[in-house]
């Protein structure tokens, strides 16, 4: 068993710059496909995913490589289980849900927190969450970590919107059309779709103080009540909200060869995935194997364990 926190003191005193490169070692492994499980479009998971799976292109040459659009957390939960695919990203509170590490699933690191957005046009005289009760929202597409958390706030709260399952994207145009009175989305910082929206809509985001502090007492772990920073969407305020953690997940019968190249190439080559996508430079080694109750692949335990060396 992994001592993670004798490992996180080892990691502490290591830069990601001073990791050596050359992840694929002498020879790549021979591995036909390998898909990871994004998100829906406009969503980070989609993009970093799209990132991630063109920076291991030069790693695994002889593997075919997919970045599989999905509904998001619990979409990726399932297919993961089922095979469909092999990586997917994942937010902690949906795998968190039973409160025991999915069957048959581990980490290959925590990446980034997402953080929840409640989104409307500026006029709007939705000024709270309950304000949205009875009105047109967005909860977040079929399967995603934004429908599992925002059935959570909803039961908690008795708060009863008319709601939708839409994408970013689709639910961010229909905003700004005016057929949706508020977006409910749990997504990394920016999110595109909304950075889109800010652009065409003055909007403003709904603070979230007293849902953070509920979350958080309801269900310890996962959540964390934070602030969306002044500078992540142009010309909108900051807001208090809530934050969860996202882990990248992979099948436990995936070659820990296979794995220890996706975990080194994750997090030694975050300018790739920085690039267009500020969140990324979240990914961080030090943090990477703060996993909460999903164990860290045998791969990926045994890159961070030489890591810290």
């Amino acid at each position: 068993m992994l001592d993670r926190r004798a490992l996180l003191r080892g990691l502490a005193a290591v830069g990601v710059g001073s990791v050596v490169a050359g992840c694929s070692g002498p020879q790549a492994p021979d591995l036909a496909r390998l898909v990871l499980l994004t998100g829906p479009p406009g969503a980070v998971f989609r993009e970093i995913g799209a990132s991630l799976v063109a920076a291991l292109k030069p790693h695994l040459p002889r593997t075919v490589l997919t970045a599989q659009e999905t509904g998001s957390s619990v979409d990726n939960l399932r297919l993961l289980a089922d095979g469909t695919g092999q990586l997917g990203f994942a937010s902690l509170d949906a795998i968190e849900k039973t409160r025991t590490s999915p069957a048959g699933l581990s980490a290959v690191g925590r990446l980034y927190d997402s953080f929840m957005h409640l989104v409307v046009l500026k006029e709007s005289p939705i000024q709270s969450f309950k304000d949205i009760d009875g009105k047109r929202v967005s909860l977040g597409a079929p399967g995603s970590s934004t429908g599992f958390t925002a059935d959570r706030l909803l039961a908690m709260t008795g708060v009863r919107p008319v709601g939708s399952q839409l994408s970013q994207t689709d639910a961010a145009n229909a905003l700004a059309a005016g057929t949706l009175d508020a977006l409910l989305t749990l997504t990394g910082i920016p999110t595109p779709a909304i950075t889109d929206l800010a652009r065409k809509r003055p909007i403003r985001l709904v603070d979230l103080t007293a849902e953070a502090k509920a979350l958080a007492a309801a269900f310890p772990g996962p959540y964390v009540p934070a602030t969306i920073p002044t500078t992540t969407y142009k010309n909108v305020e900051p807001c208090q909200t809530v934050s969860v953690p996202n882990l990248l997940l992979t099948r436990d019968d995936l070659g820990d060869d296979v794995v220890r190249i996706v975990t080194e190439t994750t997090f030694t080559e975050v300018a790739a995935f920085t690039k267009g996508h500020p969140e990324a430079s979240h990914i961080n080694v030090r943090t990477g194997i703060a996993t909460g109750i999903v164990p860290l692949h045998p791969g990926a335990a045994g890159w961070f364990r030489d890591v810290k060396r």
